[in-house]
């Protein structure tokens, strides 16, 4: 699955983290509890982080930033798990982009840049051959490009996304789910630049919880 995309933590973001730490953390006010926790994706001995999204969500690209500084500190008992959401239309549509680029192993290369294909040039990826050709341009040729995008193995990786996104019942994204259990949202984190302060409390919750 995608690497995450390394950057530099700013000073802001330190800060930030470091009050975030600092201040107790109340169900309600800075996270939800899922009502039915789901099954994590990752090793037994990891905590998952799972970033539910959609490439077409302003939101989404505007915290792309954020996360892109935080996933690079995250310990190596912390393992991050990308989910596109899939909520009809183009929304399953850019699911689809999403596995087939990974599924031509061009993933961690492309995935910034079709955010920015869709939010700074007006692209919509949502033709197959409109795709293909983006694929095209990091060296997969057109046909196979196409072949993957149409193929079974990414329609029932949308499908399970699907069927996460409803375990979860998540309403909306940007969204990050951690352990299974705990739902952080824009709304309950304060602000998208909060998002990560908030779920890195809910991972040292998690390590607390097991006896770490």
């Amino acid at each position: 699955m995608l690497k995450p995309l390394m950057a530099s933590l700013a000073l802001v973001g330190l800060a930030g983290l470091a009050q975030a730490q600092s201040t107790p953390l109340v169900e309600g006010e800075h996270y939800e509890v899922l009502a039915n926790p789901v099954a994590t994706v990752v090793e037994a001995d990891q905590i998952e982080v799972t970033e539910a999204f959609w490439y077409g969500c302003p939101h989404c690209y505007r915290l792309q930033s954020s996360l892109a500084d935080w996933y690079p500190t995250l310990d190596d008992d912390v393992s991050v798990v990308h989910l596109p959401a899939t909520m009809g239309g183009d929304w399953n549509t850019h699911a689809g982009v999403f596995y087939a680029a990974d599924d031509l192993g061009i993933l961690e290369e492309v995935h910034a840049e079709i955010f920015d294909a869709i939010h700074q040039q007006g692209e919509r990826l949502t033709d197959t051959d409109e795709v293909a050709a983006f694929f095209a341009e990091h060296g997969v040729d057109e046909a196979e490009a196409r072949e993957a995008l149409t193929s079974f193995g990414v329609r029932s990786q949308v499908n399970q996304a699907h069927a996460r996104m409803r375990a979860m019942r998540l309403m909306g994204v940007p969204a990050l789910v951690i352990d299974g259990r705990y739902l952080v949202s824009p709304s309950s984190a304060g602000s998208l630049e909060n998002m990560p302060q908030i779920a890195e409390a809910l991972i040292d919750k998690v390590r607390q919880e097991r006896g770490e």
